[in-house]
């Protein structure tokens, strides 16, 4: 059974950083595209970053370009959003997505498999 499952948001100050991680089972992520979408309360999901499949295409939204990477390790079946300089804006669930496309793009519809989101909030 396919399993993505988030983990790493919690409650930083602005302008710190944060890593979250999403491990899968169930399939390799070995091949598939992926992506990071975030959801604030009374919002849209929107895309974050994506990755194609072999990782020869990267993606940002321009609200975390520069701020944001996107990575995955293989063979630990982890996709990766580095975040640094965070801001209050940032407060959202962050979910990660998984699809077979070789890409998928930033918008939620185009990715099959999710995980369950983990909060992340920036705040003093």
């Amino acid at each position: 059974q396919v399993h993505l499952v988030e983990s790493g948001g919690g409650l930083v100050q602005p302008g710190e950083s944060l890593t979250l991680s999403c491990a899968a089972s169930g399939f390799t992520l070995d091949g598939y595209a992926i992506g990071w979408f975030r959801q604030a309360p009374g919002k849209e999901r929107e895309g974050v970053s994506c990755s194609s499949s072999s990782d020869s295409s990267t993606y940002y939204a321009d609200s975390v370009k520069g701020r944001f990477t996107i990575s995955r390790d293989n063979a630990k079946n982890t996709v990766y959003l580095q975040m640094t300089s965070l801001k209050p804006e940032d407060t959202a669930v962050y979910y990660c997505a998984a699809d077979r496309k070789i890409e998928a793009g930033m918008h939620f519809s185009s990715y099959d498999y999710w995980g369950q989101g983990t909060q992340v909030t920036v705040s003093s």
